[in-house]
This record gives C-alpha cells, structure tokens and sequence, in this order.
C-alpha cells in the first residue's frame, strides 16, 4: 500500500476505507465528480508532472479540493492523483461514449455551425434526446449520432480499438486522440473490450492476461512488454504501439522491434500475455 498511483491518500486526508491501515489526520468518502473539459492532466501532485489523463464525462472520486486543485482517484482504474478543479463539474450519469478516434460537439445539430469542443475516443456523455442525425447530451449540445455508442457496449478486439489511433501523435502520459503513450493506447484498447486494465505499463505486465511461455506463436490481441515499453499484436508478424522513435501510433514488425528494442539498450521483451476476452 505505498505506491502513489494507488494509495488513496496524501498528507492531509485519506479515503475512509483505508483507517485502521494507514494513518492520516481526516478519513473521508469524498464524492464523485466528472470531467468538463476534453482532456484534464492527472498529476502526481499540484503543478507536477503528468501522470495520466481523464477525458470528458470520465469521473473521478474527489477527497479534497484545496488552492485550485482536485485530489483523488480516476474511476476507471484507481490511478490516484492531482487535476485542476475547474476541469470537474457534477456527477451526471453517462449513458454513451464516443467510439470513434474523435467528435464534436455541436450547439445546434447542424453540422455547419462552429463547434463547441473536440471529444476524444472514448469521452462519456449523458444523451436526453436526439435531433435528426444527432444526440442531444444533458448540457444541450449535440454529437453525430454516429460517433457514440451505449456505454455498457463494448467492441469485440481490443486490437481493433488500438488501430483507431494509428497515426496519433506519441504523448507523455497521454490517453487522447490528440496524444498518447504506449500504456495508454493498450489502456484505451482494454477498456473498450471490457477488459480491466491498469494505467501504466508496469502496473499492466503485472495484472494483465495470462503469461505466455517462449516459442508459443504469436497472436492478434497478445500483450508485449519491456522494461518501461508495451505493444499489441496485429497478427502473427505485426505489432501496433505508441513510440517515440516515430513519436506515433505505428506498426512495426514484431521480429525488428523486439531486436530494436534490445540494441537500443532497454533489454529483451520481459514477459507475453494473452488477453482473456472482455
């Protein structure tokens, strides 16, 4: 219980569940709150660096809002950190989410009118209504019908999810459409299939799929990781990542990267999983 990334607390208050574990001068429930923004920074502390992100209608459990900044805990993995209060709003249930590589919205559905913000792959909306060729979400803004899907349907391949960020630029700690890094790109893959995953690559070696032993072939959807690196299997020759040798989402042999990778220094592929079904 003392990596950061999990422990539900900081020097002032921790999550009730937690006394009679650690110590901490306040316990509290908190409350939930949801992303307002396209992409809100999770920090590992106040003004710090980024550790991961949320995206729109993604919610977060807040234990404490203190000089402009929200403590607590993303709802998708646990991933525990830092984000700009104002990036939070009320905790209104979503019912969709975008699942497509991005969106709009829209202040009237018409799809000539200027937009409003930009949504990335997997962003959570509560949809009231629909308007001919659009949704209406509970803010009264509108999405192509087309770009959302009900939010307890789940795509089939996880690798499939991973090749709509082909081409996306690579990003530090990121996990949007507009950036991401190689454990969030098998995060966002994950998710979308029903399968829990963590948010960071050693936190994803150690829980996900079942360890595959040398010279079993490779497979769509199998798991590769390095020692700070992961990757997906296209099929039984390819993998598709985020890194930074081409700074994007590309594909590359799985045979060249695995001997690039060790020529560069940052060792062999330290474990194979393959992914049970969602």
């Amino acid at each position: 219980m003392t990596d950061r990334r999990s422990l539900l607390a900081n020097d002032r208050v921790a999550a009730s569940e937690l006394e009679g574990s650690i110590a901490a001068p306040a316990y509290v429930e908190g409350e939930w709150r949801r992303v307002v923004v396209p992409v809100a920074d999770l920090l590992a502390a106040p003004e710090g660096a980024r550790d991961r992100q949320l995206l729109y209608g993604q919610r977060m459990r807040v234990l404490e809002v203190r000089e402009g900044w929200a403590f607590g805990a993303a709802a998708r993995d646990g991933y525990v950190g830092y984000v700009a209060a104002g990036s939070l709003g009320d905790d209104v249930a979503a019912t969709h989410r975008v699942a497509v590589p991005a969106t709009h919205l829209y202040p009237v559905p018409d799809l000539r009118r200027r937009e409003r913000a930009w949504l990335s792959f997997g962003s959570e909306l509560r949809v009231v209504s629909a308007s001919g060729e659009f949704f209406e979400t509970a803010e009264g803004l509108f999405v192509p019908k087309p770009h959302l899907r009900p939010l307890n349907a789940q795509f089939a391949d996880p690798v499939t999810v991973a090749q709509l960020f082909f081409g996306v630029p690579y990003l530090w700690g990121g996990n949007s459409a507009a950036g991401i890094d190689c454990s969030g790109l098998v995060q966002a893959a994950c998710l979308a299939a029903g399968i829990d995953c963590p948010g960071d690559t050693d936190l994803q070696e150690a829980a996900l799929g079942e360890t595959l032993a040398p010279g079993v072939p490779p497979a769509r959807g199998d798991v590769y990781f390095w020692n700070g690196h992961v990757a997906l299997a296209v099929d039984g020759e390819t993998l598709i990542h985020a890194n930074a040798r081409t700074m994007a989402v590309t594909y590359e042999p799985i045979a060249g990267a695995i001997a690039r990778i060790e020529a560069q220094g940052e060792g062999p592929v330290t474990r194979r999983a393959r992914l049970a079904a969602g």
